[in-house]
């Protein structure tokens, strides 16, 4: 800007002004077009991610409303609504405690105590913000939004929104050393034509000289000096790849915003790149490689296999009162009567939902059956002990202990069991062995099995004080079997193409489940995790316990082979995600759990899930899944490889036309003195290459081919072997037209007939045309680094196309219109066939250097060894050196 307000005034002094102004002008103009088209570009990819970030607050919750549960954003709850708390939800307002059972919260993120708070009527207040750590209950909202004391806390924080990246991160020190080199050659440049100018060795476009010792004015020296300045600071501004920050900038938000519509919610930028180098994904079974859609298609009761499973004919009542009884009281679901049609509507887990309905055909009455007995104590259902336990007081003053969970744990606590008759008999070492051949048998088919037990508790072995009641241990042993019931969960129809994907992408899918080995196995075959003939190799399939038991060392060793692990709990996941990390693995985990929190926070891409997900598994991940689909995690895999590819397709981009850019200025400033790319023309290439290359390149969509490539190391440089081959063969070629064309272009172009100065008017422009529509068709040569046909998937990218066109109408019109501003003249159809085919010319190049195979080794890496060998042999010669030293001092001394 100094430099335009400079060129303007010396312009006016010394041209006056009717044609002083143009040079000046142009120049601000350019400036101001280059500034603006990168603040809105910047601006509009602010709003994006302020966009974003709206939608992570957007939490869904359920409320209470009408005596129905209904799911709500959290912007949509008032004062008055009841709202359900479980396990790792985030309590969404200021309430007062209405009900619950061993409700523990965790209030550090408002009072900073790490210690849980146990709430009761007693100590019935509840803080906005704060999570739920145990148990379950049901509170009353009495202050929403800024009103809420987190709200006040929140009111006084701006969010920081300027977290960079990795990516963002390299790029800039890649910017900065490319900034340097244009810098130095500026001023390099500018020394060479100050010397040039003073020793009278430039010509102006006449041909005259243009600085005569004692004859030239202060005025016109200075202007000299302007323009001469001017166009060092403009190499510089052309070498500086702005552009490269901002086309990390422009493909985040996009693949953000795309992300979105695939139904992945993106929490942490770095996340996007990271995706792209991941090397195994380790996922959850049940909602993610599965439906989530539970119903119970198998029971084993009273010694018996009940077919079907939903009819209380010919079971004994003890059982049916007893499982009813067990079912409706220990569980975090509820049942209510349609408005409409009258029909029971259950809500819960799937799990829960699926037990439920099927006692509701078993002849269960939800109400009236949680009227009969009050609860005493609840063991929340855990995902270490894989149970949850409930003691209930009858209102005959009995005591009920009821257990549900994994149906080979439960049964490990049975002692007893109820035959077809109501009696009661002892769990034999021949009838556990039958019940494990059920329970086996039914994993096998992919059901999930669930146990059911009870045992009766004297009163006074109870707790009477409700304080010392939430530290009694429900009782576990000598229970009685009930039933166990397998509950069928269908695997996603597209889940085994998704992982077939995966897998020809260099990405190893794992299936890390709680449920048994049996269910994990058959799943993980059916989904097309495990190959036919992997199941009988040694560490393949693993129970959590098995894995925990072994060392760290020992986990390392065979951590590679794992394709499944049963049984497992949050720690097994998290000690899994570890080894891998250690073997050198780029770890993506799903989780939806609260104690999924530390295997998500440790892996490099934690994916929580949206539906089934606590509010404690979202905030510990990267990327929130929100359909809870593995074909969505796919997706985010080929963005994450789409951000990278797509960083590189504009690094090559613009390398080439900096190194081009820089030489042709460089050379013809040694040569001539003067140069043929004008401040005004090299503005308008920065825009090309910068703004707009950014755009048209940073915002293209993910094609199949990234996914039949392995991922991109960690540590693989930016610039690979592939685009170095490229952009050489490229800016070769343009440094070597251009130069051409400056040196010998009069004579080509047969403007010999012409006086000098219109000569080198026609000549300067061609070069200038030229040089742009080599970037033009270079910009299509960069879509597809590795591979020849460039057009591949060119109608779907209507950005690039719509921008190319752009560029191409603009430059017509610079051309033709705006010669004065551009110093530039109107060019006859020969010369702009020439310029056309000088470009395209550059389409059969990349074509053929495609061809030309490269080294897989890293340039980088061929630097490092030969400056590690310098540095090895330098050590020997000082050793060598120094055994010399004293050998000579020996033979001195003797």
């Amino acid at each position: 800007m100094v430099c335009a307000a400079l060129s303007l005034v010396f312009g006016i002094k010394t041209e006056g002004i009717k044609e002083g102004w143009f040079d000046g002008a142009s120049i601000n103009f350019a400036v101001i077009l280059v500034i603006l088209v990168t603040a809105i570009s910047d601006y509009r990819q602010s709003l994006q991610f302020q966009n974003l970030n709206e939608e992570k607050r957007n939490i869904q919750l359920q409320v209470i409303r009408g005596g129905r549960r209904s799911k709500v954003s959290i912007f949509d709850l008032v004062v008055g609504d009841v709202v359900p708390l479980n396990i790792g939800d985030q309590v969404p307002a200021d309430g007062i405690l209405i009900e619950g059972h061993s409700l523990s919260i965790d209030e550090s993120s408002m009072t900073g105590e790490s210690k849980y708070v146990y709430k009761d009527k007693k100590n019935p207040f509840l803080m906005s913000g704060c999570k739920v750590a145990d148990g379950y209950g049901t509170m009353l909202v009495t202050a929403v939004g800024l009103n809420t004391e987190w709200g006040l806390v929140m009111a006084t924080i701006s969010e920081d929104n300027g977290e960079e990246t990795p990516l963002q991160v390299r790029l800039n020190g890649v910017a900065t050393f490319i900034g340097k080199v244009g810098l130095a050659v500026a001023v390099l440049v500018f020394l060479i034509l100050i010397i040039r100018f003073f020793t009278g060795n430039t010509e102006d476009k006449n041909g005259k000289t243009m600085f005569k010792a004692g004859k030239t004015s202060v005025g016109d020296a200075f202007n000299g000096i302007v323009k001469i300045f001017a166009i060092a600071v403009t190499i510089v501004v052309v070498a500086v790849p702005e552009g490269l920050p901002l086309a990390v900038t422009l493909t985040l938000a996009y693949s953000m915003r795309k992300m979105m519509a695939d139904k992945a919610l993106v929490r942490r930028l770095s996340a996007c790149e990271t995706m792209g180098s991941a090397t195994t994904i380790c996922s959850d079974k049940t909602g993610t490689l599965t439906l989530n859609q539970m119903t119970v298609v198998k029971a084993f009761i009273a010694g018996e296999s009940r077919e079907p499973p939903d009819t209380s004919e010919g079971l004994p009542p003890v059982i049916q009162a007893l499982l009813v009884e067990g079912i409706s009281q220990n569980t975090t679901g509820s049942v209510y009567k349609s408005k409409g049609s009258g029909e029971m509507e259950v809500t819960g887990s799937p799990t829960e939902k699926a037990i439920l309905s099927w006692a509701l055909k078993l002849g269960m009455n939800f109400d009236d059956e949680r009227s009969k007995s009050s609860i005493l104590h609840v063991f929340t259902f855990n995902s270490e002990k894989k149970r949850g336990g409930v003691a209930l007081k009858r209102s005959d003053s009995e005591v009920h202990i009821h257990w549900k969970g994994a149906a080979e744990i439960v049964l490990d606590l049975c002692k007893t069991w109820i035959d077809s008759s109501g009696s009661v008999q002892e769990m034999t070492p021949t009838k556990v062995d039958e019940n494990k051949k059920i329970i086996e048998g039914m994993a096998a088919a992919t059901l999930r099995c669930i146990a059911f037990a009870y045992r009766t508790c004297d009163l006074h072995n109870v707790p009477v004080d409700e304080e010392q009641r939430q530290s009694w241990q429900i009782p576990e042993d000598n229970l009685t079997l009930l039933a166990i019931v397998g509950i069928k969960d269908p695997c996603r129809p597209n889940v085994r193409e998704a992982v077939h994907i995966c897998q020809k992408a260099g990405v190893k899918v794992r299936m890390v489940t709680g449920d048994n080995i049996y269910t994990a196995k058959a799943i993980a075959t059916e989904c097309g995790i495990l190959q036919p003939g992997e199941d009988t190799e040694q560490y393949a399939i693993i129970e959590g316990r098995d894995f925990r038991s072994y060392s760290e060392d020992e986990r390392l060793k065979f951590v590679d082979k794992i394709c499944v692990m049963g049984r497992s709990s949050p720690t097994d996941k998290l000690y899994l995600v570890q080894a891998l990390r250690k073997r050198g693995h780029v770890v993506a985990v799903t989780g939806d759990g609260t104690n999924d929190a530390p295997a998500l926070h440790e892996a490099d891409i934690g994916l929580s899930m949206g539906i089934q997900g606590t509010e404690v598994a979202k905030e510990s991940s990267d990327i929130i899944i929100l359909d809870d689909n593995f074909a969505s995690v796919v997706k985010v895999v080929r963005w994450g490889r789409s951000v990278y590819a797509n960083i590189q397709k504009f690094i090559q981009f613009q390398l080439t036309v900096n190194v081009a850019a820089l030489t042709i200025n460089f050379v013809a400033a040694i040569s001539s003195g003067d140069v043929p790319l004008t401040a005004v023309q090299l503005l308008w290439v920065n825009l090309i290459m910068d703004t707009l290359g950014a755009l048209a390149l940073a915002t293209e969509a993910p094609t199949d081919h990234l996914m039949i490539r392995p991922p991109v190391g960690r540590r693989e440089p930016l610039i690979t072997n592939i685009m170095w081959r490229n952009l050489i063969v490229q800016a070769f070629y343009q440094v070597t037209v251009l130069l051409v064309l400056t040196f010998k272009g009069n004579d080509i172009l047969d403007l010999k007939l012409d006086s000098t100065a219109r000569a080198n008017e026609v000549r300067n422009t061609v070069i200038f045309n030229a040089f742009v529509f080599c970037q033009i068709f270079n910009e299509f040569n960069s879509r597809k680094p590795d591979q020849i046909n460039i057009f591949r998937g060119l109608r779907q990218s209507h950005l690039f196309v719509g921008i190319i066109s752009f560029t191409l109408v603009l430059q017509v019109l610079i051309v033709e219109f705006a010669g004065k501003f551009a110093k530039t003249t109107p060019l006859n159809w020969k010369k702009w066939i020439i310029c056309i085919v000088i470009g395209f010319i550059s389409w059969p190049l990349a074509a053929i250097v495609k061809l030309i195979p490269v080294p897989e080794t890293p340039l980088s890496d061929y630097f490092r060894l030969k400056k590690r060998r310098r540095r090895h042999s330098s050590e020997n010669r000082s050793k060598s050196d120094g055994k010399a030293e004293v050998n000579e001092g020996q033979n001195h001394h003797v």
